[in-house]
């Protein structure tokens, strides 16, 4: 069973918010499926939907305070990371961290950060397990 179901975001400007997800959840593997108030993106049982705001003009969301941080996306190589963040940027989100290694992390984790016009922030991410030597 996954630990998550779904993920729900609430954005100020739906249409603008699909244009940036749509590329950056399309080359995760995830399929688009509009509704009347919102759109949602699946990869097998997991979900995430975009949702336009109760109050408009509320946002963007400040990275840092109460509430959503960042969603981090595993995925297969470097050069995948650099590919999903090379679709994001193209797609108007905003470099937060270019691909780079974090060993404050350990010596195998590779990611970027991008932000998009809402405040909200993922992560790419590719964490091999530890070869032992053994």
């Amino acid at each position: 069973m996954s630990l998550f179901d779904h993920l729900g975001i609430s954005v100020d400007d739906l249409p603008r918010s699909i244009a940036q997800f749509d590329p950056v959840m399309t080359a995760l593997g995830c399929t688009r499926v509009d509704a009347d108030n919102g759109v949602s993106w699946y990869r097998g049982e997991e979900e995430l939907i975009l949702f336009p705001s109760r109050e408009a003009g509320t946002g963007p969301h400040r990275h840092g305070r109460v509430g959503w941080q960042h969603l981090a996306f595993a995925v297969d190589s470097r050069e995948e990371v650099d590919r999903l963040h090379a679709i994001a940027i193209a797609a108007g989100w905003t470099a937060v961290r270019e691909p780079k290694h974090f060993p404050r992390f350990n010596e195998r984790y590779y990611a970027s950060f991008v932000e998009d016009d809402n405040g909200i922030r993922f992560e790419f991410m590719f964490n091999p397990p530890r070869v032992d030597a053994g």
